[in-house]
């Protein structure tokens, strides 16, 4: 009796990154005033914790607090497009870098870093 991946798996329900403690302030500054999405309340019993939880487009992005922070250089969530230009102008008008790469056949792509280093990964299928 086989296992159906197909089946089992549903799709991706979020994707966290680490944060430094206190460093909410800048997450909302991001997530919410940059990119436009939404702050979530995180469940009582979670929100002692520190951090804060966004969601946009159908992504969640929870950012939780990392005693020895160190952002992620390489690891990194890949977020799927539509507008690519539009995204990469609204970060660069916020003084944010963004660093096309044009090695992913089929797609269009860049990276930028978030306001605490994380490294982003923003993609759109090529027309």
């Amino acid at each position: 009796m086989g296992y159906d991946v197909g089946e089992a798996f549903q799709g991706l329900h979020h994707v966290q990154l680490a944060i430094p403690e206190g460093a909410e302030d800048k997450c909302r500054e991001f997530w919410d005033r940059i990119l436009g999405f939404d702050e979530i309340e995180k469940p009582l019993v979670l929100a002692a914790r520190g951090g804060c939880w966004f969601r946009g487009g159908g992504l969640e992005i929870h950012l939780g607090v990392e005693k020895d922070f160190r952002p992620a250089e390489k690891a990194h969530p890949g977020i799927l497009i539509s507008g690519l230009n539009t995204v990469a102008d609204r970060l660069t008008s916020r003084g944010i870098e963004v660093t096309w790469d044009d090695s992913f056949p089929g797609m269009r792509r860049f990276y930028a870093l978030d306001l605490l280093g994380n490294r982003l990964e923003f993609l759109e299928p090529e027309a």
